[in-house]
């Protein structure tokens, strides 16, 4: 199976990732940009959503709850966290752009959670950096295990020129609590300038998937299990969204044993 999705360059829908395209139970993923006035609906049914506001000014409707004009960032590469917003299963939903702006969701399945929907702030992210030298990379825990849902983790990273990301390579394809989940994963890639390209591999202990990729502007990559570094040539910053989701919402992963020497020294 290809792990590439590639982006439609024109349009409202960006990409796509179902659970039935990916072969997969839990992970979905759909990314949309829109124009001043355009709005985005959608039924939540058995899923749970975070939508986040990945560039611009968006109105959130879920039922009664209403979120007007959030969001706000130029870009991604901002240095700033998103405006994101949780909706449990089995509501309807609107978005309305104030001006372009690109919105990501992310879902999974919302199982048997009776959660409230709620506006996640940026001020409550987590920001950290992550790695040293050339594997420094810029992390934003948007929802992390920490915060209340069924079975999504959300996650992103800006990456520098020339740098590696999700370094050494590391993978979480085992349920071994507490020292491994499993967990199905997307990368929603965005490349600055956006001519450029990142490379990503995504591999197996015992090499049944093996595939090396040139991701562009927009492509998603699939991670239905195995290792799956990141490296950004020279010239060019990367950005990934990540969406998480498996049977057990935590995320313990285990490094690539023959390039673990790196973070040992």
């Amino acid at each position: 199976m290809n792990l590439l999705v590639k982006a439609q360059r024109e349009g409202r829908e960006i990409v796509s990732v179902t659970p039935q395209s990916a072969g997969w139970d839990y992970v979905g993923f759909a990314a949309h940009r829109l124009d001043d006035g355009q709005a985005l609906s959608l039924q939540t049914g058995e899923r749970e959503y975070c939508i986040v506001v990945l560039s611009g000014v968006v109105s959130v409707m879920a039922g009664e709850d209403c979120w007007r004009d959030i969001g706000g960032r130029a870009s991604v590469f901002d240095d700033s966290a998103p405006y994101a917003v949780y909706i449990p299963g089995g509501r309807a939903v609107s978005v309305l752009a104030s001006g372009a702006a690109e919105v990501a969701l992310c879902s999974a399945p919302a199982g048997d959670a009776s959660l409230p929907a709620r506006l996640i702030e940026p001020a409550s992210m987590k920001r950290s950096v992550r790695g040293s030298g050339s594997n420094t990379r810029y992390v934003c825990d948007i929802l992390p295990h920490t915060e209340p849902a069924a079975h999504l983790l959300v996650v992103e990273v800006r990456t520098p020129s020339g740098h590696s990301s999700s370094y050494p390579p590391h993978k979480h394809d085992v349920d071994n609590l507490p020292l491994e989940s499993s967990l199905e994963e997307t990368y929603y890639h965005r490349i600055d300038p956006p001519q450029g390209f990142a490379f990503q591999r995504v591999y197996t202990d015992a090499r049944d998937i093996d595939q090396s990729m040139a991701v562009e502007n927009h492509d998603v990559v699939m991670v239905p299990r195995g290792y799956h570094p990141v490296v950004m040539p020279h010239g060019y910053q990367g950005y990934y969204l990540n969406v998480m989701a498996g049977r057990t919402r935590e995320w313990h992963f285990k490094n690539d044993p023959a390039h673990e020497w790196m973070i040992e020294r």
